[in-house]
């Protein structure tokens, strides 16, 4: 499992600007069950994805798709963990990849 830290490098209104195709590429990965969840940082200077992939190679596969990432708008801080302790349907989302 994975968590991926972006911090954004320029203005909000040039992220607001970008934010449609950030957000079609989320939908791909989530459709393809490689993201749990998303969302922005408070304060707005970021946002976090949740994530699971065969290993950080992969994952950097993957965010390297991001438009935010492709026109170097944020910076991307990856976070592999292993869940210890956890929630009934966990393992269900995990699946083989985790």
């Amino acid at each position: 499992m994975f968590i991926i830290e972006l911090t954004y490098k320029v203005p909000t209104e040039t992220i607001d600007a970008n934010m449609n195709a950030h957000i079609d590429f989320l939908e791909k990965y989530y459709r393809s069950g490689h993201f749990l969840a998303s969302g922005r940082k408070e304060p707005r200077d970021g946002g976090l994805i949740f994530a699971k992939a065969y290993n950080t190679k992969r994952l950097e596969e993957i965010l390297s798709e991001d438009p935010l990432k492709q026109l170097d708008l944020a910076d991307y801080r990856i976070i592999e963990f292993k869940a210890t302790k956890k929630v009934k349907g966990w393992d269900e989302f995990v699946g083989e990849e985790g």
